[in-house]
């Protein structure tokens, strides 16, 4: 296992624990010319990836790119690996998280007993369908 500092375990911890393996935000207090040394070299070792950031989503920036786009970090395989965490568990964990925040689909209308609309839908939903003669009959 190589060796990490500090910091680099915090990131890469924090990363693992989050749905995407997003390495952002950034521990409290690593910002500026630290944090641009930190994440250079954990890129240049393969642990952290720079991808574009989906701002509808609200993930958050790493740098804006100057187009109205951004790039997010996202920890690698290598990454997971070198903090000793084996990346199938934490993509099973990440699909377990992302199925769990969704909330369940709708339940469709469903009309009031006894209305026209009641028994158009009714008429409609049977087997041989509606007519201008089953339409004229009620």
């Amino acid at each position: 296992m190589p060796r990490l500092t500090d910091t680099q375990t915090i990131i890469l911890s924090a990363a693992a624990q989050r749905a995407d393996n997003l390495a952002m935000p950034l521990p409290k207090g690593l910002h500026g010319a630290a944090a641009k040394k930190v994440i250079t070299m954990m890129i240049g070792r393969g642990w952290l990836e720079e991808v574009d950031a989906d701002l509808r989503k609200g993930e958050p920036l790493w740098r804006e790119t100057g187009d109205s786009h951004g790039t997010t970090l996202v920890a690698t395989d290598a990454g997971l690996l070198a903090i000793g965490v084996e990346p199938v568990v934490i993509k099973s964990m990440a699909a377990i998280r992302t199925h769990a925040a969704q909330p369940p689909a709708p339940q469709p209308p469903t009309p009031r007993a006894g209305t026209k609309q009641a028994q158009v839908i009714a008429l409609l939903q049977r087997p041989q369908g509606a007519s201008r003669e089953t339409r004229e009959s009620w």
